[in-house]
């Protein structure tokens, strides 16, 4: 197939990576220096473009509505709509349809005035959840134990100066207590097929401290989170959520991502998103080798006919990011080693934050810069080869954590 990738991240990286290796062509728009060296990119619109399936990467074009205008145009599109979509793109929508449906979540309310807001956060017990409604590329959420540090970023949320128009309406929910676990779903409008699930590292600093970012790693499958309860998930939380989708009318053909706390009593709904993961996807999607490319394609023609692969091994990646981020990058900066990188077994670097100078070299060019994914018949050999591949790498002031899998160690990188 001719397939047409939106987007330049390392989610779009990991999409590529596997669908060039199924052998379908891939053009990449706008696309990375990493893609480039798999497929063709072009700065062309999508909806210019030509190709037998339309796959879009990232959140904002999807909620801005580039599926419907493919779909009008009569193109075989992997995304939701504007309309489920909108999920991702107004965290109030959400709350309210997992309160329709039943779905077990966290006690909320919404907020567009600070003092109601004050009362709403006076009545709960710590942690305190502050979230913007709309889009903040993964950041616009302050999980805290300080009552003072919970009213500060109410305020500076909505008057605008940390998130602009995105968090001038502000969710708070009730905090969850338990472990995170990604679950990535791919639909076809009336039903959904389960992929491995991936535990996000999202804190900047080892320990999981520091601020939130868009995640610092990931690794799948999760050995606490196998078939029995992605099954119970499934019945308890994305089941529900497709169906009320379908009594509202929404054809909703995409990825949906239920990011899930396991508690005590059971898995709780902490938010939908509509695109792969990032960096979930640099360790799910290449699980999919094979069967990939006629997954996207079952989902976008409205009945999925292929059944996942099971993978025997484990992924883990380790995302280096920028100077500075995530507050206040710097970009610029050459990067050498990937080559050196990617000799090494069981390896693959996906590129985010990169461009090419016109010197030629390699530059950092965004916040999160690389994602370094090694495999390995376990989770431990798989973040084994992942830090040996970020040893080799190094760009100034370059940031990774060294605790990604959670193992307690402190593990050696550049």
């Amino acid at each position: 197939m001719r397939i047409v990738v939106v987007g330049s991240g390392g989610r779009e990286h990991a999409i590529c990576d596997t669908l060039s290796g199924e052998g379908h062509q891939v053009i990449a728009t706008p696309g990375n220096p990493g893609i480039a060296q798999i497929g063709e990119l072009t700065d062309v619109s999508p909806e210019a473009l030509e190709g037998d399936l339309f796959v879009i990467g990232p959140e904002v074009p999807l909620v801005e509505g580039l599926a419907d205008r493919l779909r009008s145009q009569g193109k075989l599109v992997f995304g939701p709509g504007r309309a489920g979509a909108k999920l991702e793109g107004s965290k109030e929508f959400m709350k309210r349809l997992a309160s329709e449906a039943g779905l077990p979540t966290a006690r909320y309310q919404s907020f567009d005035e600070a003092g109601a807001a004050f009362d709403f956060l006076s009545e709960m017990a710590p942690p305190y959840v502050v979230k913007t409604d709309g889009l903040a590329a993964g950041k616009g959420v302050l999980v805290t134990e300080s009552l003072d540090e919970a009213r500060s970023d109410v305020v500076a949320k909505l008057s605008g100066s940390s998130f602009g128009d995105a968090g001038r309406r502000v969710i708070i929910e009730e905090g969850m207590v338990g472990t995170e676990v990604s679950l990535l779903v791919i639909v076809d409008g009336k039903r959904g097929v389960a992929l491995s699930p991936a535990k996000d590292h999202k804190r900047l600093l080892e320990g999981d401290l520091g601020p939130n970012t868009g995640g610092m790693g990931a690794y799948s499958p999760v050995e606490s989170f196998g078939k029995a309860a992605t099954d119970a998930a499934m019945d308890a939380i994305v089941n529900p959520a497709i169906t009320r989708m379908i009594e509202l009318g929404i054809d909703y053909r995409g990825v949906l991502y239920a990011g899930l706390m396991i508690t005590e009593t059971g898995p709780k709904l902490v938010e939908f998103n509509v695109r792969f993961g990032d960096p979930e996807a640099q360790v799910v999607v290449p699980q999919l080798l094979g069967c990939f490319g006629e997954l996207l394609l079952g989902a976008a023609k409205g009945e999925i006919t292929t059944v996942p692969s099971s993978y025997a091994g484990a992924l883990a990646t380790v995302v280096m990011a920028a100077p500075g981020y995530p507050d206040a990058t710097r970009v610029g900066g050459t990067i050498r080693g990937v080559e050196a990188a990617l000799s090494l077994p069981d390896v693959k670097v996906f590129h985010a934050g990169t461009r090419r100078g016109d010197d030629g070299q390699l530059r950092v060019a965004g916040g999160r810069v690389l994602s370094v994914t090694g495999f390995g018949e376990n989770a431990d050999a798989a973040l084994g080869r992942a830090y040996s591949a970020v040893s080799a790498i190094n760009f100034e002031g370059a940031q990774f954590r060294r605790d990604i899998g959670g193992s307690g160690r402190i593990r050696s990188g550049s």
